[in-house]
Parts: structure tokens; C-alpha cells; sequence
């Protein structure tokens, strides 16, 4: 089922609906950073109703439906619920917003542990794209941190920032142990994140590579990490591009929204990694890829439409 379509369509919300959430923030931070502001905020205003729709229904199967909850919480989806928090957080703390910035960090932080536990032990061969969710989760909570530690100055929050993007690396290979290749040619669209996941970990790289606390050698592996992550994205984007022509995948399924947050985490990544790693083509690059991840988005928005209107029964006679 769609997220948004059919009878007690609430009821049929899935944790892999939280993609949507991540697609819209990380296009409304992409806009923002190609000055975009109007577009942008039309994609933050999308991602933040999205974003309370879903904690609403998440809160009622927590009160009233603990074995749906524990369900949802057991499968690597349920971790968008942290990464949504975090990107919606990257983009407030850019509308100056601190302190709601630093409120849904401390909610992803909260989240974060509980769910990660579940869903690593969870864990088996031949594991879908959203397995690499466990990497996003963990590089969102860095990359948030290192945005804030920038808004306001705080080292200590750069440090942890470090940590967590540390350890978010050491999940993604972990992730990427158990991952299923064949899911590049069969996948229904969350295999993206393979490719997405290391975007992230790219995109915190360069946060922490502009911040001044790290000098010297610090900074110089930051930096390789930086361009190291993103090259490999990029590879991982041609590989998955390759695929999908090869093995087109043109129904609607919600998955499809963690192939444009994948493509717009990649755009991101390389417009803020531009600056500070002193490579000015990033830029026009992540500006082209930008544009695609939108057109990916209004494409699978008009799929989903498109699919409710199949879905919708004959008037009666």
C-alpha cells in the first residue's frame, strides 16, 4: 500500500513512508544551498507535515497497538524516523532555528539507540537496500551535530560529531557485509541507499572538514574522507543508474523514495563539500545531480498519484 492512498490510509502507514519525509528535507537543504529559498522552503514545509503526520501515527501505535509498534521498530525502515529527524533538523538550524535544531537532535539521539538495537539484531544474509538506514541514522546524528557545533560554537559537539561519524563508516561496511547485490537489478528502489548512505557520510566529512577545531592531521584526513566517500557514491550512482536502465522498474512502490533521497543526499554532498575540500567543479556538478533528484521527486509523486487513481473503485451506478 501507498503511504497516502486508499481506505484508512493512516492505518497503512509504513516506517518506509519516513523516506518521503528525508526526500523532501534534503531537497529543501539542496535548494537552500543553490539559492533556491522559495522552492526550499516549499520542500521544508512538505517534509515537516509529512514529518508530524508520521510521529502522530507512530505515537498512537505506541499507545494503542504495541505489537504493530515493536513490529515497525524491528525492521531497518523504522530507523527513518531518526534520519527524518535529523535532515528536518539540518534545515531549521540553517533558518537560524537553533534551539528547535538542537531539540530534534536530542530526539533523534533518544531514538536512536533503541531502534538501532533492534534492527541490527534483526539482521541476516542477503538484507534489502534499507539495511544501510543503520549508516544514514548514524551519519544524521553527526552531521546535525556538526552543523550545530558550527551554529554555536561548541567543540565539544564537533568531537561528538567525530564519533558519530566514525561509527557510522564502521556500520556502513558492516551494512554493506550483509546487503544483497542482487537488489541493484531487482531492488524496488531503497537499494539507492547504498549509494546514498556513503553521500552522508561524504556530506559530514566536509561539515567537519570546515569546522576550525580540527588542524593539521586531523584535518587532512577529514578532507581525504570527505572526497574518498563522495567518489565512491558517485560510483555507486553510475553503477544503480546502470541498472535501472537496464532493468527498468517503472510501477509505483513507496520504496521509490529512498531512490530520491539518495539523489539528493549525492547533490548535497557535493554543493557542501565544494568549499571547504577547495574543489570548485563540485559545485556545478551537485547543482546538475540537484535537478535530477527534484525531477526524480515530482516523478514518483506523480506515480504515486497515479497509482491511487487505479486504485480508486468505479462510481457506483
Amino acid at each position: 500500500m501507498s503511504p497516502l492512498s486508499g481506505r484508512g490510509w493512516r492505518a497503512g502507514l509504513s516506517p518506509a513512508a519516513g523516506a518521503a519525509v528525508m526526500a523532501a528535507g534534503i531537497l529543501s537543504v539542496g535548494l537552500h544551498l543553490i539559492g533556491r529559498e522559495a522552492l526550499s522552503l516549499v520542500a521544508l514545509a512538505v517534509a515537516g507535515s509529512l514529518w508530524l503526520l508520521l510521529g502522530a501515527e507512530f505515537t498512537a501505535r505506541l499507545a494503542g497497538d504495541r505489537g504493530r509498534f515493536r513490529a515497525d521498530a524491528d525492521t531497518p525502515a523504522g530507523l527513518t524516523a531518526v534520519a527524518a529527524t535529523t535532515v528536518i533538523g539540518c534545515r531549521v538550524s540553517e533558518l537560524g532555528r537553533q534551539d528547535a535544531s538542537a531539540a530534534l537532535l536530542v530526539l533523534a539521539a533518544v531514538l536512536w539507540p533503541g531502534l538501532t538495537y533492534h534492527v541490527v539484531r534483526h539482521w541476516r544474509r542477503r538484507m534489502p537496500g534499507v539495511t544501510f538506514l543503520v549508516c544514514v541514522a548514524t551519519q544524521g546524528l553527526a552531521v546535525l551535530a556538526a552543523v550545530l557545533a558550527a551554529a554555536l560554537r561548541l567543540p565539544w559537539l564537533d568531537r561528538a560529531a567525530l564519533a558519530a561519524f566514525c561509527l557510522g563508516l564502521l556500520l556502513y561496511v558492516l551494512a554493506l557485509a550483509h546487503f544483497d547485490l542482487r537488489e541493484v537489478a531487482g531492488g524496488a528502489g531503497d537499494h539507492w541507499v547504498a549509494g546514498g548512505a556513503l553521500s552522508l557520510c561524504a556530506l559530514t566529512a566536509a561539515k567537519l572538514t570546515a569546522s576550525p577545531v580540527w588542524t593539521g592531521p586531523v584535518h587532512t584526513a577529514l578532507r581525504t574522507a570527505a572526497l574518498a566517500t563522495l567518489a565512491l557514491s558517485l560510483a555507486w550512482y553510475a553503477v544503480l543508474l546502470a541498472a535501472e536502465v537496464r532493468h527498468p522498474r517503472t510501477h509505483y512502490d513507496v520504496r521509490r523514495w529512498a531512490t530520491v533521497f539518495p539523489l539528493g543526499m549525492t547533490a548535497t554532498a557535493c554543493l557542501a563539500a565544494a568549499q571547504p575540500t577547495g574543489i570548485g567543479w563540485l559545485r556545478p556538478l551537485g547543482t546538475a545531480l540537484l535537478w535530477i533528484a527534484v525531477a526524480s521527486c515530482l516523478l514518483t509523486l506523480a506515480a504515486l498519484l497515479s497509482s491511487r487513481r487505479a486504485r480508486r473503485p468505479p462510481p457506483a451506478r
